[in-house]
């Protein structure tokens, strides 16, 4: 085998091996990886003699374990991290704007729950029992804490 060939062996297996750290739960990424490293070894000490695979082995168990400690630190994850913050919040429902008996219209499909504009406010509503359409006339007939019901009503 070449010194190219395992050279590029080495790279794919070290490389393979850091992914399954890095982002490829599951085992088989690292597997591969520590297969090809020791097949690029293994041809080094084969190929090239005893010397040469000594070289071969620490080089790829240096250059494995500075990856390893580069990855693990913590400033490298900051680049791979969501740094923004959520700031939605759970459908809260105004009695003094939302009753049941209000009527409204969608504004996105009830599929059974959709968004709905009732009495100048934004909803999230659930339909009992069909899907209702865009821009369709609804009733509230249920407010269970967080949940309000509608049904379609024939527009006016």
């Amino acid at each position: 085998m070449s010194w190219t060939l395992i050279i590029i062996t080495l790279l794919i297996g070290l490389t393979l091996a850091v992914l399954e750290i890095v982002a490829l739960p599951g085992g088989i990424a690292g597997a591969c990886g520590a297969i090809l490293c020791a097949i690029a070894i293994w041809q080094t000490y084969l190929t090239h003699g005893t010397t040469a695979g000594h070289i071969v082995l620490a080089a790829s168990l240096a250059v494995g374990i500075a990856l390893l400690v580069f990855f693990l630190k913590s400033r490298t994850w900051r680049h791979f991290e969501l740094n923004e913050e959520v700031d939605s919040k759970t459908n809260t429902v105004d009695p003094e704007k939302v009753a049941v008996g209000d009527t409204g219209i969608t504004l996105s499909r009830l599929a059974p729950s959709g968004n709905a504009l009732i009495n100048g406010v934004t909803v999230e509503v659930h339909t009992v029992s069909e899907f209702i359409d865009p821009d369709q006339p609804i009733k509230v007939i249920d407010i269970d804490g967080y949940k309000v019901t509608v049904e379609p009503c024939p527009a006016n």
